[in-house]
């Protein structure tokens, strides 16, 4: 049996990610949810027990390293070991940057605090326990932590930041037999753009990016977790994100005009 650990497990990615690990391995597998939202999370846990998963609903903040810090202890108590952690949770955002004005800037911060704090602090209280399982660590960043996107200063600084931390820790952990995993996903229909913050640091209740061709959530979380399990490295979910990725070393002027067409006219720079 593999004990899993999902942030950001109340809905979304992280959710569904829940329900195919338990609809996949049934009771081979024991998943702790963990998020702000109880409520959510209890359906989330209903919905995995009906495929004999058992499960551990942890309501946490990732926020506070004091929570982080008692969810890995609680699973490793309740359960006995860790296998994997899923770094999932997280807030995007979406404005100009000369739109924020001084006195909000403060949002930034808290982005930061969420985003990269958060998946920091949960893994360094993890990480020991992997290296007793030679488990795994997934860090589910965004195509916005590869490329800049216009609109998204705030959300990019925290997913580059994510970036740079999990590909430096992978170094460190070779031959600890911990893989660490970092996806990135694109556009995913999923309600965290619209929950994203705005240049006031409160929700937008809308999206600023065209969303046409966005990626089903259960698609997603399929990429992921088969990436987790093929100890894959990256997990680059679109041909548009692998294509963007190597021409930013070759025509970053065209990945720039890319990225702002990406962006609802409304929303682009004026």
């Amino acid at each position: 049996m593999q004990v899993i650990i999902i942030t950001g497990a109340s809905d979304g990615i992280g959710a569904e990610m829940a329900r195919q690990l338990a609809a996949q391995r049934g009771p081979q597998v024991s998943l702790v949810l963990a998020a702000r939202k109880v409520s959510n999370l209890q359906a989330i846990a209903s919905q995995c027990s009906t495929w004999g998963s058992p499960t551990l609903v942890m309501p946490t903040d990732v926020t506070v390293q004091a929570q982080c810090q008692n969810l890995v202890a609680a699973t490793v108590s309740h359960f006995g070991r860790l296998d994997a952690l899923i770094n999932n949770a997280g807030v995007s955002a979406q404005a100009l940057f000369a739109d924020v004005k001084a006195e909000d800037l403060g949002w930034y911060e808290d982005l930061m605090r969420i985003n990269l704090w958060g998946s920091m602090w949960c893994t360094h209280a993890a990480l020991p326990h992997l290296k007793k399982s030679r488990g795994h660590l997934v860090a589910v960043s965004s195509l916005a932590g590869l490329v800049g996107v216009p609109g998204r200063t705030a959300y990019s600084a925290t997913k580059f930041a994510m970036t740079g931390f999990f590909e430096a820790l992978r170094a460190e952990l070779r031959g600890n037999g911990v893989s660490v995993t970092t996806a990135y996903p694109g556009v995913v229909a999923t309600q965290i753009r619209y929950r994203g913050l705005n240049a006031q640091g409160l929700p937008a209740g809308s999206s600023g990016l065209k969303e046409d061709d966005a990626m089903s959530v259960e698609e997603c979380a399929r990429l992921i977790l088969r990436g987790m399990q093929a100890r894959e490295r990256e997990v680059v979910m679109s041909s548009k994100g692998k294509i963007g990725r190597f021409l930013k070393l070759l025509a970053p002027g065209l990945v720039e005009k890319m990225a702002l067409a990406a962006l609802k006219d409304d929303v682009k720079p004026r």
